[in-house]
């Protein structure tokens, strides 16, 4: 693949991955071809600053377990008002590494797909 696409996407995307990760994902980006790519770059990667600000806003109602497609602790969340407070503080800590883990799961299992 074309050295350029793959330094835009890393720069691009920097922030929405573990920055542990993102030698790993540029050694993988090396070995996909252009097709592979376009799909990467198309995959709906979580935005963590827009989760955290929505866990910040309305995070005692589990809107940031939602978006994170945790269903279940969602609506546990919603029904405890945040666990009481006691979770949605916990949860300000943690979402932005939640999402940005998410969305590095969601890169790997597509670059080894096919």
């Amino acid at each position: 693949m074309e050295q350029t696409k793959k330094d835009i996407f890393i720069s691009t995307m920097s922030g929405k991955f573990p920055s542990n990760k993102i030698l790993m994902i540029d050694k993988e980006l090396d070995r996909v071809d252009d097709s592979k790519f376009v799909l990467l770059q198309s995959l709906n990667y979580k935005d963590p600053i827009l989760i955290l600000v929505l866990s910040i806003v309305v995070g005692t109602l589990g809107v940031d377990r939602f978006l994170l497609g945790q269903t279940g602790l969602g609506v546990l969340k919603l029904l405890t008002c945040g666990g009481l407070g006691i979770w949605w503080i916990v949860d300000l800590f943690l979402v932005m590494d939640m999402a940005k883990e998410q969305n590095f799961n969601t890169f790997y299992e597509n670059v080894n797909r096919f």
